[in-house]
């Protein structure tokens, strides 16, 4: 019995010891003062700004680090689709077979967005592969259930396309936009048109898949009827490049063949369509999505750091055609700081934010907190807002941000060179 005793006073003891060791945590929200929040009104302007001497607005700071993939959510991009027919209907893929073909074609167009491919420019290079991180998400007008996102016109005046230096040519006319584009603010309109019946006639017009980006909508030309019919299993493989291609030129990317203000993008003569066109091919070949090639698969770390760079700036228009994951509190995308990072990009956070222990996050730029969310910063973790506003970008509050303490160590915020919060919660 004494025995027993013994070991329960000991349990007792070790576990006095414990509690009296641990350190207790506590947590608080700052103070508005403590974040700089300066009262509605006090100021003339007190929209979150886009500063241009800043880190923000150059595409290296876009390029994706990818030790912290996490640091970048996957964007969404909404497209819906026109099927432009004759109207004796014998000009495209027939009505009753477009929807399941378009289904396809977006399909080859995000398996390409998801399976980036190294570049074969030039040849030897180590470019490394980043992932794309969008995807394309087919979009009907939200007050129409039954609205699919793919629609089909009979038109014999804006029914073709014509390619520039030929009679009729409708490159870069808008009319065909005009009556029939749908939500063109907020869904890019993409137009799939077969070439002119005249056009594919004469043996010198090249009657290829081709297209045009314009503003918010782009056209796509094809022998869709024909390629149709021929291959009806696998053809929709065929046009996810040139598509990709256009909707590039939407994004700001420029044909990489030239000078596009990526040095990853080596400048080249243009003159091999595949590996085994010719001699010397088999190392002059591109497979870039910004060129024109056989596959049209390869997208470089700069160019999809000067997409990544639109999507983020509130100035441009598509960043308009995002479906605003961050508008709505997603809290399985939290994103947890480990060590010593620097944001020099303008962000838009999907879950909320937490500093581990010892960590660091410098940010420089605009961030944008979805509504309710919350950034902590635990016991010897720094946040440093150096020039960049915290806010949330859909008109929305967020909760702030916490403090934790144990013992003598405290979560620290620290404010530099004007870094505002904005649009934070307050009873």
């Amino acid at each position: 019995m004494l025995i027993s005793w013994t070991k329960l006073l000991c349990l007792l003891a070790l576990a006095c010891s414990l509690w009296v060791c641990q350190r207790q945590i506590e947590q608080r929200a700052l103070t508005a003062e403590e974040m700089g929040i300066i009262p509605t009104g006090f100021e003339a302007q007190a929209n979150p700004r886009t500063t241009r001497n800043t880190p923000c607005n150059t595409v290296e700071s876009y390029f994706i680090d990818t030790n912290y993939l996490s640091h970048y959510p996957l964007r969404y991009l909404r497209v819906n689709f026109h099927w432009m027919n004759s109207s004796d209907s014998t000009q495209n893929v027939p009505e009753a077979a477009a929807t399941e073909y378009t289904k396809q074609i977006l399909h080859a167009m995000n398996y390409a967005l998801a399976n980036n491919k190294k570049m074969w420019l030039p040849h030897g290079n180590d470019t490394p592969v980043h992932p794309i991180n969008f995807r394309y998400v087919l979009t009907g007008r939200p007050d129409d259930p039954a609205d699919d996102g793919i629609y089909y016109h009979y038109d014999d005046e804006l029914y073709y396309y014509v390619h520039y230096r030929r009679k009729h040519a409708n490159l870069y006319s808008r009319a065909v936009f005009d009556k029939y584009g749908i939500q063109l603010d907020t869904v890019l309109n993409i137009f799939l048109m077969p070439h002119h019946p005249d056009s594919v006639a004469s043996p010198t017009y090249p009657a290829q898949g081709v297209g045009v980006a314009l503003r918010n909508a782009t056209k796509v030309a094809a022998q869709w009827r024909q390629h149709w019919e021929q291959r009806t299993k696998d053809t929709h493989w065929t046009y996810r490049g040139v598509i990709n291609h256009e909707i590039g030129h939407l994004l700001g990317l420029g044909h990489a063949w030239v000078y596009d203000g990526c040095d990853d993008t080596p400048r080249h003569q243009q003159k091999c369509w595949s590996r085994d066109s010719g001699p010397g091919c088999d190392t002059l070949a591109s497979n870039n999505v910004m060129d024109y090639n056989s596959l049209q698969l390869a997208w470089t770390p700069c160019q999809i750091a000067k997409v990544h760079r639109r999507f983020a700036d509130p100035r441009q228009l598509v960043r308009k055609l995002l479906i605003p994951e961050w508008c709505r509190l997603d809290t399985t995308q939290t994103i947890v700081i480990r060590d010593t990072v620097r944001w020099e990009s303008m962000k838009d956070l999907n879950g909320n934010l937490y500093l581990a222990a010892g960590s660091q996050l410098t940010i420089r730029c605009r961030t944008s907190m979805p509504p309710g969310s919350k950034i902590v910063i635990r016991p010897g973790a720094e946040l440093r807002l150096d020039g960049g506003v915290l806010h949330q970008a859909c008109g929305g509050v967020w909760q702030g941000i916490f403090v934790e303490k144990a013992g003598t160590q405290e979560g620290r915020f620290t404010l530099l060179a004007d870094g505002r919060v904005r649009d934070v919660y307050q009873p």
